[in-house]
This record gives structure tokens, sequence and C-alpha cells, in this order.
């Protein structure tokens, strides 16, 4: 299935969608009617739904490399001492220094530290779901999971933003709870442009379809004027 263009050529990103394998026809169904109103959700289906789990591939990968070339060397260094070879210097080094140096020695704490600090980021990837960038949408169907990537949330609320009369510009940066509007105004009264954006942004963001829809604030300003 093509992606979307763009009104400038560029490749819109499209809907995140995890299908089970048994709901493949119901999936490619769902996600045809993303480009449509958001459909309504059975019962059962509706509310809150929770945030995409990343795979952190690269931090396990980083952690499995360095594992694996920590145990290999402990590994060549035990089956040397087995076949009656001498230990690797570094190993009888380090030996020699844990046992002379005391707890309090300012390597040690620093050490400690970095290992401690090593662990907890290793904890807080490992409860944390990451993919910050992927908002939930509602879910159509029970075995059927939608996420919409907040770059394309953001994009669809600019365009929104720009049919609306008096806007001259707008950026819009799109947050997991908020949703930061800021236009600028070449005519009409700022009151009015405020106003219809409100209404225009809050329709955008209900046709999104995400489970928590964000909170929306809309700044209006003036263009300057250009001098001379």
């Amino acid at each position: 299935m093509s992606e979307p263009q763009g009104s400038e050529g560029t490749t819109q990103r499209l809907p995140v969608i995890e299908r089970a394998a048994e709901a493949d026809q119901r999936g490619q169904s769902a996600s045809a009617a993303a480009y449509g109103p958001p459909p309504v959700p059975e019962s059962g289906t509706g509310g809150a739904q929770r945030r995409f789990w990343s795979a952190r591939r690269i931090p396990a990968a980083v952690v499995a490399l360095l594992l694996l070339l920590t145990a290999g060397i402990f590994l060549y260094d035990i089956a040397a001492v087995r076949a009656h070879r001498p230990p690797m210097h570094w190993r009888r080094e380090l030996a020699r220094q844990l046992a002379a140096r005391p707890l309090d020695d300012t390597w040690v704490l620093v050490g400690a530290g970095v290992a401690a600090v090593l662990g907890l980021w290793l904890i807080v990837l490992a409860v944390t779901p990451g993919l910050r960038a992927v908002l939930p949408m509602h879910r159509a169907h029970p075995d059927v999971r939608a996420g919409l990537h907040r770059d394309a949330a953001a994009m669809v609320l600019r365009d929104r933003a720009m049919e609306v009369a008096g806007v001259q510009s707008a950026r819009v940066r799109m947050r997991r709870r908020k949703a930061d509007v800021r236009a600028v105004s070449h005519f009409r009264e700022l009151d009015d442009v405020r106003a219809d954006l409100d209404l225009a942004l809050a329709e955008a963001i209900r046709g999104l379809g995400l489970s928590r829809p964000p909170a929306l604030a809309v700044h209006v300003a003036r263009a300057a004027r250009k001098k001379g």
C-alpha cells in the first residue's frame, strides 16, 4: 500500500499499527479507515490506551556486547591459568589494587558511582515504555493497536490551522499531553482568529482518533510590518 503524498511532494508518516496474526484482514480494513474519520470503538475497546513499548535494541545490544567481551576475557584468562600459564597482568594488578585500596578511596567511590548510575539507567529503560513520539489511538477492534507519530499529528494540525482565514503562518509543537499552536495573522481581529482556530483545531484533534487527546494551547500574534 503506497503512502499518501503531501502537498509539496513529501511523504507523510502512516500510523503505527500492531496486528495479531489471526486479524490480518480486519487490520487492513482498519488501516484503510485511518484516512477517513476515526472508527467508533467496539464495546470494551474504548478508553485510554497504554503507550507502545520500545524494543530497546541499541541499549540491549551494547549491554550484551560488553557482557560478552568481559566474559570472554575472563574465560580466556581462567583457561590460561588452568593450563599452568601465569594470569594476565591486568587481572593481577586489579586484584592487588582491590586488596590494597580502602572502601573510602576516591577511585573506589567513583567506580561504584558509575556502576550505580549505569544500573539505574538500565532499570529505567526496563520499566518505562519509551516511544514517546508515538501517540496511542483508540482501538476500533480488540486485537488491533494503532499509534500516530507526533510529527504527523502536528502536520495535520498545522494544515488545519492554515485553512483558517487570516492565518499567515502557523507552528505546531505536539507533545504527549499538549498541542502548542502559534499562529501569525496578517488580517482580521486577533480574537476572531483565535476563536476560529480553537474551533478548527479542537475538531481536528477529535478527528485524529487519539486515545488521550492533548490539551490545546493557541497563541496568535500580529504579523510584523515590513520597514520601508
